[in-house]
């Protein structure tokens, strides 16, 4: 850790450079992101997860930068080439492109039109043309003429094309040229002939042009798409007379006597060189940026969901709709536990109505059914029509909610479900699944695939290892910020605990299995391969519920029980008063500064004590909506423009939010009508998750497209 690298990141982040030095000296004693942000909070400033692991990141690309600065330096200084000059303007340099640039002339090329000339013996005569003192080049010429150079003609291209080369290879001039790219360019798409796109998806770009500086990310991801499902033709254009006249005073002098062949090098050396490049350059960082911003998004969707609160307390009923498979159902109790499942037909071609209604019936009376999911996939509308109808001829208290069921079909498949469920078919763990997503989105839809859940925008155009990486770090924050049950938790969740692997994650169920349960937590130290740092790492975001220490079940760290029970003592209360009012009271009289000096420990940790003794159960997920309920069946036909109604937002894009307002197809709120203020992004207004009353603005059936306002509601 170099004091120059934690000064660059502690400027470019505006973070105090103690709190980066701090986080970079945790993280390299194997200190895990979460435990760092939860527990260490004095040593870092009460950073959370996102700044660390930016911290993190931004030092490993310096780091990466920093070798390739070295080495690139080296590889100069071995061919005798590496001046002062030369050594500082590459040692100040922020993006690798730009040390790349620098190194360009100097890098050992493979075959080119220049390096062929250059065998051919043509160097010289190159520099003849550019010293532009000899106007007779042509007689010039006549002595480079060999076996292999038969003309004159022959002669002075390859000279230019030595001459394109050294133009191309001017770091300065690249530099200018990609400004101005930046700055005053289109990009350009047009429809390609014979080009296969039914639907019309890009239709909008068939005749299109942006300036490069203007064009926003979700436009960026629509073109490469486009383009790769060979549909869209997409280009750059350029003010190409500016960039010529510019490149021309800079390589020819007022006086040269060879300004013809020189301008045809710098024409050449542009057109064939340089702008290839540069476009290749400016298309990889529009592309790049614009994966980074899709990813924000697809995590902030993905966060709202993995956060949504759990509707604890309720027997299920799963509902995984088809039409002639039928219709899987799954009865889970009010711990997430299987109870048991069948199947029905009341859709066509089977039509079994009646007995489908008997089987329903049947389950509900039996295990005390609360709630239905039904799942949003093929025949969902049936199905939703068929319990609507059931609801209300039965006269039944029991609402009814639409699942997302997306990835419920990768998890049904996976090696995750077959070794929860080994005697089940496929769809009978999906209706499972669809039930478990209401009892506790959490813990079930960690078992699958973030990128599978369906909140993202163009996710499979983005670089997989990097969205991966992205949406793994939000799942295992989600995790550990909620917390898991030590006692009930599933191998998959816990794998996303702080510090625990997949191996240990096993041995903790198996530990679990043989002894009945954890009776404290101090007890994970018996588990195999779970050492001393691990403990460390992910004891405080386990927790057991009844066990023989009351502080187990909150997120209070057994590193702090000593001084949690001092400060106990200290307001005169025991451990049996946990979050009772008198504890909520006395806890809220303290002197927070004297306390936390009395006890040694900072401010930051003794607030998270403090708001843990005062509410031992707090779950971070009831801050946000729970899902609305359903009783009564909605169609877009039902729909009239000027109508109010609750929705749900199912996934938030860069162009507005969809929300399910109860009918199969979600409305479109479009950014523009997210709110009466200028709206830069949906998100700084909803989130995937969030309830919010909306007004109908437009429906068209046939397109089955609904057009929502949450404007003056």
């Amino acid at each position: 850790m170099t004091h120059e690298l934690v000064k660059e990141i502690s400027n470019e982040m505006k973070i105090n450079k103690d709190y980066v030095k701090k986080v970079l000296k945790l993280l390299g004693e194997k200190n895990t992101v979460p435990f760092i942000a939860r527990y260490r909070k004095e040593q870092t400033g009460g950073l959370d997860e996102v700044a660390i692991k930016e911290i993190e990141t931004k030092y490993l690309y310096l780091e990466n930068l920093n070798k390739r600065k070295e080495e690139v330096i080296r590889l100069i200084d071995e061919q005798g080439m590496l001046t002062d000059e030369l050594q500082s303007e590459i040692l100040k340099q922020t993006k690798q492109s730009r040390v790349e640039d620098l190194y360009r002339p100097f890098k050992q090329k493979k075959k080119t039109r220049a390096t062929e000339a250059k065998r051919l013996g043509l160097e010289p005569l190159a520099n003849l043309i550019l010293a532009g003192k000899h106007r007779d080049i042509e007689s010039a010429a006549g002595e480079f003429l060999t076996d292999e150079v038969t003309s004159v003609e022959m002669a002075v291209k390859g000279a230019k094309d030595i001459i394109a080369e050294i133009i191309s290879d001017n770091p300065q001039y690249r530099l200018y040229i990609l400004k101005i790219i930046k700055d005053t360019s289109e990009i350009v798409s047009s429809v390609k002939k014979n080009a296969e796109d039914e639907q019309g998806i890009f239709e909008m770009y068939y005749d299109y042009a942006e300036r490069v500086k203007n064009i926003v990310p979700h436009r960026v991801l629509a073109l490469n798409r486009g383009e790769a499902l060979k549909v869209l033709s997409v280009k750059l254009m350029h003010d190409t007379e500016r960039i010529t006249n510019y490149l021309k005073k800079q390589v020819i002098e007022e006086h040269a006597k060879t300004k013809e062949l020189l301008a045809e090098a710098v024409e050449d050396s542009l057109k064939r060189l340089i702008l290839p490049s540069l476009e290749r350059e400016v298309r990889a960082d529009l592309t790049e940026n614009s994966e980074k911003h899709a990813v924000l998004v697809f995590e902030e969707n993905l966060k709202r969901l993995l956060l949504q609160p759990p509707l604890k307390g309720r027997v299920i009923l799963g509902l995984d709709p088809a039409y002639r498979t039928g219709c899987k159902l799954a009865v889970i109790n009010d711990t997430g536990s299987y109870l048991a499942k069948d199947v029905i037909y009341p859709h066509k071609p089977v039509n079994k109505k009646e007995a489908a209604k008997t089987v329903i019936l049947k389950l509900i009376k039996k295990y005390g059914v609360s709630l239905i999911a039904i799942g949003n996939g093929t025949a969902s509308r049936e199905s939703e029509e068929f319990i609507g109808a059931l609801i209300k001829e039965e006269n039944l208290d029991i609402p009814y909610i639409i699942v997302n069921e997306a990835g419920a079909s990768v998890y049904s498949a996976s090696e995750i479900a077959r070794e929860e469920f080994p005697d089940f078919n496929v769809e009978e763990r999906s209706a499972v699944s669809i039930a478990r997503r209401v009892h506790d989105p959490l813990s079930e839809l960690v078992k699958i695939d973030p990128k599978s859940i369906g909140v993202g925008q163009y996710q499979h155009d983005i670089n997989q290892k990097f969205l991966t990486e992205s949406l793994n770090f939000v799942v295992e924050t989600a995790v550990n910020q909620v917390g898991v049950n030590l006692n009930t938790a599933s191998p998959t969740l816990l794998q996303h605990v702080a510090g625990l692997s997949p191996v240990i994650s096993k041995n903790i169920v198996a530990f679990r299995e043989e002894n009945d349960g954890f009776k404290k937590r101090s007890e994970l130290k018996k588990v195999a391969r779970l050492g001393d740092k691990t403990y460390e790492q992910c004891v405080g975001f386990l927790r057991i519920f009844n066990g023989k220490e009351p502080l187990d079940m909150t997120p209070i760290h057994p590193e702090q029980y000593k001084n949690t029970y001092k400060l106990i003592e200290t307001i005169g209360l025991t451990i049996d008063n946990l979050g009772e009012n008198s504890m909520r009271e006395k806890l809220d009289a303290l002197n927070i500064k004297e306390t936390a000096e009395m006890l040694n420990i900072g401010v930051p940790t003794l607030e998270d004590i403090i708001s843990s003794l005062k509410a031992p159960m707090r779950d971070i997920r009831d801050k946000y909506d729970t899902p609305l309920l359903k009783s009564d069946v909605l169609s877009i036909e039902d729909l009239k423009a000027g109508m109010t109604l609750s929705g749900t937002v199912r996934n938030v894009t860069d162009f507005g939010a969809f929300v399910d307002v109860g009918v199969k197809q979600d409305g479109l709120v479009h950014v523009s009508q997210i709110s009466t203020r200028f709206v830069k992004h949906p998100l700084e207004v909803v989130n995937t998750g969030d309830i919010v009353e909306v007004k109908v603005m437009d429906v068209d059936v046939q397109k089955n497209r609904i057009s929502l306002t949450m404007k003056n509601v």
